[in-house]
């Protein structure tokens, strides 16, 4: 069996060179993506420009603005650079078909066994260079035995053993300690730590396999992806390179530093496994249908429609899917695209539930100069379950009534579905039980192409409530008194003066103590049907007052 082979690259100026794609190209002008730490916004990608005006990653806006006064910004999209790394590795995927992420600009890829077919390593990395000087992308690559020494590779090759200030410069010491710094040596003081001849740090990018440790110990600990704090207390110690540190009792680094510095000592040296987890591809839903005369009658949409929509069914049921949103494209002769899209109420693979949907919006395609091509994708799925029935008699009854059920259920949702096509699914919305004793609170309002209809609704409270329920309105009273028994005769609401007839409660209903309802302020009411003169029944109450003054409101009529 070959030894394992990995390829990281790594793009340095992922976020930046991404969007200066969009904006047509080479930028001239120093070029940089900002993001938010704290109240402070912060470079977090330089174009070569930018860099070369001495501008660096993690540099704060305002200094970088001082540096350069032409710097170009633009803020960071996080979700677009990872949709946009997500790309690269499916790019990626022509030299393996293992390959990983590595957020934030990072891939991964197990090239073993592969890179014959592109004439060996330094071909491949010649073609991957190539590939990205097109995309008008940089990216630094490595291949070793190992992951880790691939993404040091990547990262460090070159640059040797980088200084890290410390407090160990003499520089940055006391008048009083420096004739005792002057005595170490220069490295222990926060120089660069010697080059010995020994090195080997030519610059390759390659390690031959089997040679992890020459190749990695003249590169600096900051290539064992340690967390920066680990780095620099290392290098206060004069551990600057790979070298020095693997020569270092483990136990004792282990103790001082934590098991992720061992840990990820033995895996760049291959002791410790760490294998390349690529992701999933994720499951596409199309089918599409060429056509050899272009055509521009309704009639043949619909027959290509019809032909279309049986093999995209099949696709969604050997995954156990169902499409909850359906496009329908139409490519013409031109190079332009129409398409149109339906939504359902419930997730379904039936061609006889998605076909009515999409013969509502055929009319809305433009042929223009002809069709050529049809595409049909379910782009939006989920996952269904096919009915299993129990054997005996009275399981087979039950399934029965559920299939009853079950057909009654898939035309409310057929209608949802209809009416959402024209009205738009969120516009189609269903009431159901809350669990609150306030009025207005007891049911909430939920959009019925993503919610099942209630089963059960609480028990019926001790009153009767009014059809229609609004917000309280003040109802006026000649003879206020500081807490009435009942409903005064004569009352005046929305310009009308009104003559009670019939008075039946009270209710009492309380706040509800641990919120704070704006319209509960008002403290503890008593809620009264009172029927004036005119058949109207009107359901007031009596605020006894709290945060607020009490007295007399509506807030729903009877029918």
């Amino acid at each position: 069996m070959p030894a394992r082979r990995i390829l990281s690259l790594w793009f340095p100026r992922l976020a930046a060179e991404r969007l200066l794609r969009l904006e047509g190209g080479v930028q001239t002008a120093p070029f940089a993506v900002v993001r938010d730490v704290g109240n402070m916004q912060v470079l977090s990608s330089l174009n070569d420009v930018a860099q070369a005006e001495g501008l660096s990653e993690g540099q704060p806006l305002r200094d970088a603005r001082a540096m350069c006064p032409d710097l170009l910004t633009r803020l960071a999209n996080p979700q677009a650079e990872a949709a946009f790394l997500a790309v690269l590795r499916r790019w990626a995927g022509k030299f393996s078909p293992w390959v990983a992420e590595v957020p934030p600009a990072s891939l991964v890829a197990d090239l073993t066994g592969c890179a014959h077919l592109f004439g060996g390593e330094v071909a491949l990395l010649e073609q991957v260079e190539a590939d990205c000087a097109s995309l008008g992308l940089t990216v630094r690559a490595g291949i070793a035995d190992t992951l880790g020494a691939a993404w040091a590779l990547a990262r460090f090759t070159g640059r040797g053993a980088e200084q890290v200030r410390s407090g160990d410069a003499i520089d940055q010491e006391a008048r009083a300690t420096r004739s005792r710094a002057a005595k170490r040596r220069h490295w222990e003081r926060g120089g660069a730590a010697p080059r010995h001849a020994a090195d080997g740090c030519d610059g390759t990018r390659i390690a031959p396999p089997g040679q992890l440790r020459a190749i990695l110990g003249p590169l600096p600990v900051a290539a064992l992806r340690l967390r920066p704090e680990v780095v620099g207390q290392l290098n206060r110690l004069g551990l600057r390179r790979i070298d020095e540190l693997s020569g270092q009792p483990r136990a004792a680094l282990a103790r001082r530093f934590g098991k992720d510095l061992v840990l990820r000592l033995d895996q760049a040296m291959g002791l410790v496994p760490e294998p390349v987890s690529p992701a999933k591809p994720r499951a596409r839903f199309a089918v599409r249908l060429t056509l050899p005369e272009p055509i521009g009658l309704e009639e043949d949409l619909r027959a290509g429609l019809d032909r279309l929509l049986p093999a995209l069914s099949e696709k969604l049921r050997e995954k156990g899917q169902g499409a909850r949103r359906v496009r329908f494209q139409a490519f013409r002769c031109d190079h332009t695209m129409q398409p149109v899209e339906v939504g359902l109420a419930r997730p379904s693979a039936d061609p006889e539930r998605l076909r009515p949907l999409l013969l509502m919006k055929l009319h809305e395609i433009e042929a223009g100069p002809g069709i050529d091509m049809l595409r049909l994708e379910a782009h939006v799925t989920e996952p269904v379950h096919a009915t299993q029935h129990r054997g005996h008699a009275g399981a087979a009854a039950d399934a029965v009534a559920r299939s009853t059920r079950k057909g009654q259920a898939a035309a409310l949702e057929d209608l949802i579905g209809r009416l959402g096509a024209r009205v738009g699914l969120e516009s189609i919305t269903r009431l159901h039980p809350a669990d609150s004793h306030i009025p207005e609170k007891t049911t909430k309002i939920l959009a019925a192409a993503w919610s099942e209809p209630a089963r059960t609704w609480p028990s019926r409270p001790p009153l009767p409530r009014p059809l229609v329920l609004f917000r309280p309105e003040p109802v006026h009273v000649d003879a206020p008194a500081d807490r009435p028994a009942r409903p005064p005769s004569r009352l005046r609401w929305r310009r009308r003066d009104l003559t009670v007839v019939s008075v039946t409660g009270p209710e009492r209903i309380a706040p509800e103590w641990w919120l704070d309802e704006p319209e509960w302020r008002s403290g503890t009411r008593d809620y009264w049907r009172v029927e004036v003169e005119g058949g109207e029944r009107l359901w007031i109450y009596y605020a006894h007052g709290g945060a607020m003054s009490a007295g007399w409101f509506c807030q729903g009529c009877f029918a």
